[in-house]
């Protein structure tokens, strides 16, 4: 039975969940389609939405990587990229575009934007929610496409799954390693920081809380927990009355957070290959610095964007040369959850 304590905060977290809509709502008016193919949406689709700002450099890969998977229409949100994003996205057969000039930190981080189209044309549709610099990967991925995944999921009566991301580096300083638009990029980032992860429950939204890998052991080893948050939810079947409330970290209803067994067991789940360290970090946290859109204290990673700026080194002895999903399975970073 539950609790009055529980019961006020199931109500609370409706309002919430209620408000962001709202707000996502109002937010659309800072949206303006540059190409919208989404008439050519069928029934049973399962769709990708990505926010980004100059990704010219990361855009082939990931679009090519979410075909292969399954995905059969990107929604993108341009952020006003000066670098070529836009127009090489209007080319796209199976992308429907959308512009603004509007802040993305004031927009949720772009969450917002995301939001109103996911209502307008996610629901009831299998949605990932990812950035520019995230490579989905789950168990048995190269031979069993999103729909089975999904098929999967639909079978145990689960409407969301989880995911870690996962830092990529390379060896040497990122800035110094060469890599073209269509490349592999984890030919680049070829490593990754295997045991270094912590993972919390927090009760109040029923989430995983996980920080570590190479950004704790290099930019917060003093305050791990400052650390950015590796804990994803990327991939939900999808309706008009969910919305995310902290980047895709958490959402409401709070029940799709439970993308782990409580019981013990192993759910399945996926992870986040993140390529943001090939060489074009060091301008990148050079311009966000300068634009503060990217936290919501930004002034307490301004040491963050310092170090980055220094091009350092993430390799070190203990650092793990990525070979596939079987090896991030062994190491517990992901989980087939009985998928055989």
């Amino acid at each position: 039975m539950e609790t009055a304590r529980e019961l006020w905060l199931a109500y609370r977290l409706r309002w919430k969940r209620r408000r962001l809509l709202a707000r996502a709502v109002r937010k659309r008016r800072q949206l303006r389609a540059v190409a919208d193919r989404t008439g050519a949406i069928q029934p049973g689709d399962i769709l990708a939405f990505v926010a980004v700002r100059n990704e010219a450099l990361q855009l082939p890969h990931f679009l090519d990587h979410h075909r292969g998977l399954g995905v059969d229409h990107f929604l993108v949100v341009d952020n006003d990229s000066d670098d070529g994003t836009r127009a090489w996205l209007a080319d796209q057969a199976d992308v429907s575009l959308w512009r603004t000039g509007h802040s993305y930190k004031r927009a949720r981080f772009g969450v917002d934007w995301l939001t109103w189209l996911q209502i307008r044309h996610g629901h009831g549709h299998w949605c990932l929610t990812l950035d520019a610099d995230e490579i989905l990967i789950y168990p048995h991925h190269e031979t069993r496409p999103l729909p089975a995944l999904t098929e999967r999921l639909d079978r145990e009566g689960r409407e969301s799954f989880g995911a870690m991301m996962l830092d990529m580096y390379p060896q040497g300083p990122p800035g110094a390693q060469p890599y073209a638009a269509g490349d592999d990029p984890f030919e680049t980032l070829a490593w990754f920081d295997a045991g270094n992860h912590f993972i919390e429950v927090q009760p109040r939204l029923r989430n995983l809380w996980v920080r570590g890998g190479v950004r704790a052991r290099v930019f917060f080893a003093d305050r791990p927990r400052r650390a950015p948050t590796l804990n994803k939810i990327p991939l939900v079947r999808w309706n008009r009355r969910y919305v995310y409330n902290t980047s895709t970290h958490q959402i409401l209803p709070r029940r799709l957070n439970a993308v782990y067994d409580a019981e013990g067991g192993e759910s399945l789940s996926g992870v986040l290959l993140h390529t943001k360290f090939l060489n074009t970090i060091v301008a990148r946290s050079r311009e966000e610095k300068t634009r503060r859109e990217h936290f919501e204290v930004a002034d307490s990673y301004q040491a963050y964007y310092d170090a980055l700026m220094a091009d350092p080194d993430l390799w070190c002895p203990a650092s793990t040369r990525y070979t596939g999903w079987r090896q991030l399975e062994a190491l517990g970073l992901m989980s087939r959850g009985g998928w055989v």
